[in-house]
């Protein structure tokens, strides 16, 4: 199994690409650390806990960075709903995040792994900023860095900016210079990754996690459950799982960071105009066949207790 930390702002989608990575046999959630983004970390780590209620599942959650390297906070409340998961009659949280901090959770974890571990960050990349800052030493323990943000034709909150991105670019901008390699799943892959409400009607029965899903698409952008909804999130944790299905170029990308017009964009140089050394590997198409069946056919076995053999449930017991 694949050691992961998922860093997140949970969001709709969010809760189906974390589904689809707690279930998985191939990988081993470590960690799960949350940020601001689609709405405030108090909520984002709420919506985490929920998830690890509703699953009765052992892997810790550490809440993140409130605001961005600046200062700035942002909402996307009114694509995810108030609560970022709007949609699903919830339980009451039982568990409750670790006392510490994002980073420090992080940097903990990987300084104890036996082996490298991969961040998948699905959110804004203040946390992972902060973690390379504080404590670069971290980074020999890091297998690479999938994530999902950015863009290499136009952006979704900006003409020129992906929300992720866009949220907290200084952070994005750290993360691209980490030196790590880095793979991202931008805005494009979500237009490709498509799935209607019938699709994931099909596997509903006798499985809360497909029910949960279910409701949550009602509820997501405009619902349109015929048409199909953009999956954004869950192409970062399919790429783990079958990087075969996706097209992907070598390149340099930068994070303009200064523009009042253009930040928060990621200049991907897909055909080395700049002479640059690469240092993404951007994952430019996704097989729309391929990734339906990965997401059904995990969203079909995500029943039952997920099972993270290695989780930092010794967290709990850190001061």
């Amino acid at each position: 199994m694949r050691k992961i930390i998922i860093d997140t702002d949970p969001g709709i989608d969010d809760a189906a690409a974390i589904a689809i990575a707690m279930f998985s046999p191939e990988l081993d959630v470590q960690l799960i650390t949350t940020v601001s983004g689609n709405v405030s970390v108090e909520k984002t780590t709420h919506n985490a806990l929920r998830l690890m209620t509703l699953w009765n599942a052992g892997v810790p959650v550490a809440a993140g960075a409130s605001r961005s390297l600046t200062g700035m906070r942002y909402d996307a409340g009114d694509t995810h709903g108030e609560s970022g998961m709007d949609g699903f009659a919830f339980d009451e949280v039982t568990v409750q995040p670790v006392k510490l901090h994002a980073v420090e959770a992080m940097r903990r974890v990987l300084e104890r792994s036996e082996e490298k571990v991969t961040l998948v960050p699905i959110g804004p990349l203040t946390n992972l900023a902060l973690l390379f800052v504080q404590y670069p030493e971290v980074k020999e323990k890091i297998e690479e860095i999938v994530l999902m943000g950015g863009a290499f034709l136009r952006g979704n909150i900006t003409p020129a900016a992906e929300f992720n991105i866009y949220v907290d670019p200084e952070a994005a901008d750290i993360v691209f210079r980490s030196g790590l390699p880095i793979v991202m799943c931008g805005l494009e892959l979500a237009n490709m990754a498509r799935i209607t409400g019938p699709m994931v009607d099909a596997v509903r029965g006798n499985n809360p996690t497909a029910e949960m899903i279910y409701r949550l698409f009602e509820h997501y952008r405009d619902g349109d459950m015929e048409s199909g909804l953009n999956m954004f999130d869950s192409t970062a944790v399919a790429y783990l799982l079958a990087p075969e299905l996706y097209t992907t170029v070598d390149c340099f990308v930068g994070v303009e960071t200064a523009s009042p017009l253009t930040r928060g964009m990621t200049v991907c140089d897909l055909d080395n105009r700049l002479g640059r050394t690469p240092n993404v590997k951007v994952c430019t198409a996704v097989d729309p066949a391929g990734f339906q069946k990965l997401f059904i056919d995990a969203l079909a076995s995500a029943n039952g207790v997920p099972e993270n053999p290695t989780a930092a449930m010794w967290l709990y017991d850190e001061v």
